[in-house]
């Protein structure tokens, strides 16, 4: 019985470059000398720092255009607010990773809602689709594709 997996996952080898690759941008830019900023990975947060709130809002377009130039899903990153203490200003962005209860349900609500004849059940923080034709789980991977989901998905484990 052919099915596949649906997880929500980012490359952290990847994530690691991209945030090097915004540091070194950012200590060859002029206007950050003596800004103190940098970007920092620890506990999957991504922790911009600078000496100014508007040094934080020029360093997100650094950091995205990084981010998707590696190939991470921009939807993966979700910006806190900004910090603003002793003369450092300071934004926690998480990298979300696995697809949580809410969201699991809400994709396999649009499973069900689709007619297509699959069964699809929630695997900690991935989903498996089971069917009885290769064409109906491809069905169910472009539909997914099509709808407006807050997270990355990806569709891996393909079996025959």
């Amino acid at each position: 019985m052919p099915s596949f997996d649906i997880e929500s996952k980012v490359d952290l080898h990847e994530l690691t470059n991209a945030i090097d690759q915004s540091n070194r941008v950012i200590a060859n830019r002029y206007d950050f000398k003596e800004a103190n900023a940098s970007f920092e990975f620890a506990n999957e947060v991504v922790k911009l720092n600078a000496n100014e709130a508007f040094q934080i809002d020029q360093m997100i377009p650094i950091l995205k255009e990084n981010l998707a130039k590696r190939g991470i899903d921009l939807k993966a990153l979700k910006l806190g607010e900004k910090n603003i203490s002793n003369s450092i200003a300071s934004l926690d962005a998480e990298i979300n990773q696995g697809i949580n209860q809410d969201i699991a349900r809400e994709i396999v609500k649009i499973i069900k809602s689709s007619k297509i004849k699959v069964q699809s059940s929630i695997q900690g923080d991935s989903l498996r689709v089971n069917g009885k034709k290769r064409d109906e789980l491809q069905e169910i991977i472009t539909l997914l594709k099509s709808k407006e989901i807050e997270i990355p998905l990806q569709f891996g484990n393909f079996r025959d």
